[in-house]
Order: C-alpha cells, then structure tokens, then sequence
C-alpha cells in the first residue's frame, strides 16, 4: 500500500503539520526528504531500510556519495540534497553558539562539535576563538591528522588567537575509533597549550574529545 492510501493522520507529512516533527520517527522524517519510494516499497519502507542498512542516520548523514548512491532509489542529486540539509543544520548550531549566553551552557557546544566533527574518519583539530566576554570570534579547524592522530602545533594555534585578538579559547579533536577518553598525550598537549596561551593572556577555557555520541570535557574532569 503507498503512502497516498494511508489513513491521513498516519501519513508522515500530514502527521508533521498536525503534530510536530518531532511526533514522527527517524523513518518517517527521512520519507519526506525521500518523497517518493519504489515499485512495492512506500518511501517509509525505503527510510527504514537505510536507517538499517547505515545503523543510524547519523552514519547515514556521514556515508560518501559512493555509499550513499549505491542504494536503489538514490544518486549524487539525492546525496547533493542531503549534504545541504546537514549544512544547514551545523550553521543553525552555529548560529546559536553566537547567543551572548552560549557558552553558558556545555551542551550547545557539545552538540556542535558532535554534529562537526564527531563523525569525521580521521582525526581533527579544532578551536573556537572567543572574547573576553566569550562570545565567538572564528571557528577554525587548525590540524588534520590520520585514523588516530593528528599533529598539533601550540605555537600555531598562539599565533592564530593573537591573529584574532582572541581572549579565550576552547579547542576540541575527535576520535574516529568512539572512545571518547582522553590519551595521555591529549592531557600532555592541553597542559602544554594553556601554558603557552598563558603567556600571552589568553584563557583556556575547555578541551572536548569528541565522538559521535558524546563530547568528553576536559573542565568538568577538573584536568584545567
């Protein structure tokens, strides 16, 4: 049965319009984007075998346009489209980081930084400028490395905040392999960095590992 034959209030666009995107499944959100499904599979049949297939939606928002255009139904248009959605949703996270009380709370920059880096598949390193009154300056990613490492330089990174008239920072790298702790070497180049930004005034804030799932703080560890 095709979705047009589902009773209204079942149906995933009508469904949203009545009740609120977040009403609607992981399936059912991606049937819209899909729009239409294929000879004997509804589009919400199609969202639930890929779901399935990539193991969630964030693997399926993070697949290349080879994964993602094998799939029956899909192509580099489809893929094209769906990057845009999650370009979208990292500038509107983004976007309210720059709130004056942002920073206030952990979690918005956590989930920027999980929806930026955390399913990258090699190491990066990343920094967030910010003034005195920790409002943001520039977000840049300052090193990229490999599966498991990336070399950082924390003169490099002195030089970029004195470059911005930075007052604080935060910095934060990810790690593919999903364990969010941190390395002794991770601690050893925290400790090394707030040394040398020390030296010229500037406030490390917090250091985050990131994960798909989870943003580990080096300052709710009490490691700052």
């Amino acid at each position: 049965m095709s979705i047009a034959e589902w009773p209204q209030d079942e149906r995933p666009r009508e469904k949203l319009l009545a009740r609120g995107a977040a009403a609607l499944s992981d399936a059912e959100l991606l049937a819209i984007f899909l729009r239409t499904g294929l000879p004997g599979l509804s589009a919400v049949d199609m969202a639930r075998e890929l779901v399935a297939d990539f193991g969630s939606l964030g693997a399926l928002f993070s697949a290349s346009v080879q994964d993602f255009s094998a799939r029956r139904g899909l192509g580099p248009a489809k893929y094209a489209q769906f990057m845009a959605v999650k370009e979208l949703a990292r500038r509107v996270l983004a976007e309210e980081l720059q709130a004056p009380d942002a920073l206030s709370s952990p979690e918005a920059v956590r989930d920027y930084l999980r929806w930026t880096i955390g399913r990258r598949e090699v190491e990066v390193f990343m920094v967030l400028f910010l003034t005195a009154q920790n409002r943001i300056i520039a977000v840049e990613e300052v090193a990229q490395g490999s599966v498991s490492e990336t070399r950082v330089y924390p003169r490099e990174i002195v030089r970029r905040a004195l470059l911005h008239n930075a007052a604080a920072m935060i910095v934060a790298h990810n790690h593919p392999g999903g364990c969010p702790e941190a390395s002794a070497a991770d601690r050893a180049l925290t400790a090394t960095l707030k040394a040398a930004l020390e030296l010229v005034d500037i406030r490390l804030l917090d250091h985050f590992i990131v994960t798909a799932g989870h943003a580990e703080s080096f300052a709710e560890r009490g490691w700052l």
